[in-house]
């Protein structure tokens, strides 16, 4: 199997680093503009390999897609991070152009792969990935829904002391302020988590995750790496392994949730074909509400691109 990640910057040498690490791929491409980024970033990752043995090879090049030629899977990173202030919306200009420009060079090359983009804003650069690729949706997936439910997860085993592993999450909507997390299928070891933390902390929790980026800006003057590369990694894992994972990512609703084309955080089944199935499910009033208002800014962004046509 053979995987391509454009961009090889901290987020696409994590994802790379990661899919290395746990030997998703027998061969992973790192792409980039900047002549040596890739190629040392991926003889770095190798050069590791004796040390914490695994046998993915890792390749690096400089703008040259001939050498991803016929990737199972392609990891879109590239764009600008966001820095203090900005929102990811503020992105949209710069980022779409490029990840139009990366689209195309993949489609040419690996014409049968599954597009994940990790590009910000997230929603709406998987629309234009879409867009521009032509895939059916199953085969266009943003990563936003599997790093934002780890914050989600973290948090909360914070909060009680206990193993991250016994947390269990969902969330849906897009990929900032308006995501929906749910605590109404939230447990711990199997308990609903509404019956270990009070109301106040636990919204508290919610609020903490839906800016948990922006917190990370803010500490760092820059967008995070480790835990957005290792939730791109884990999805790219799910379909080279075919493993028909659950995973919350942003696919397009065709009718789900009695919503139509728009790019949404939504919880699928992950496998060798991208996007298995799509999963819906039974909102309350307030839930459906909140996903609504999240729908309706990703709308208004998704417009703001198609006004730069």
């Amino acid at each position: 199997m053979k995987v391509t990640v454009v961009g090889a910057g901290n987020v696409g040498a994590t994802v790379a680093d990661v899919l290395a690490y746990r030997e998703v791929a027998n061969e992973i491409v790192l792409v980039d503009i900047k002549e040596g980024v890739a190629e040392g970033k991926a003889l770095d990752i190798f050069e590791k390999s004796p040390i914490t043995q695994y046998d993915s090879r890792t390749v690096g090049v400089t703008n040259d897609y001939a050498r991803t030629a016929n990737s199972d899977v392609v990891v879109i990173t590239s764009g600008l991070p966001r820095k203090p202030g900005m929102s990811r919306d503020d992105l949209i200009g710069v980022n779409s152009g490029i990840v139009k420009s990366v689209v195309e060079n993949v489609v040419k090359a690996s014409p049968n792969c599954v597009i994940v983009i990790v590009s910000n804003p997230l929603d709406v650069m998987t629309y234009q990935a879409h867009l521009t690729s032509k895939f059916p949706r199953n085969r266009v997936i943003g990563m936003a829904g599997v790093l934002d439910t780890a914050r989600y997860k973290a948090f909360i085993a914070e909060e009680l002391n206990v193993s991250v592993k016994d947390v269990q999450a969902v969330l849906l909507g897009g990929h900032g302020d308006t995501m929906v997390p749910l605590p109404r299928y939230t447990t711990v070891g199997g308990i609903p988590v509404t019956e270990l933390i009070s109301e106040e902390k636990l919204n508290a929790i919610v609020e903490r995750t839906k800016t948990g980026g922006g917190e990370l800006v803010k500490l760092m003057g820059t967008s995070a790496w480790y835990a957005p590369g290792a939730a791109a990694a884990q999805m790219v894992e799910a379909i080279v392994k075919d493993q028909k994972r659950v995973f919350p990512v942003c696919v397009k609703l065709e009718g789900e949730y009695g919503i139509n084309d728009c790019y949404l955080g939504v919880p699928v089944v992950l496998g060798k074909n991208g996007v298995e199935k799509v999963l819906e499910l039974k909102l309350t009033k307030d839930e459906m509400a909140l996903l609504q208002t999240s729908r309706e800014h990703v709308l208004a962004v998704m417009k703001v691109l198609d006004g730069m046509k």
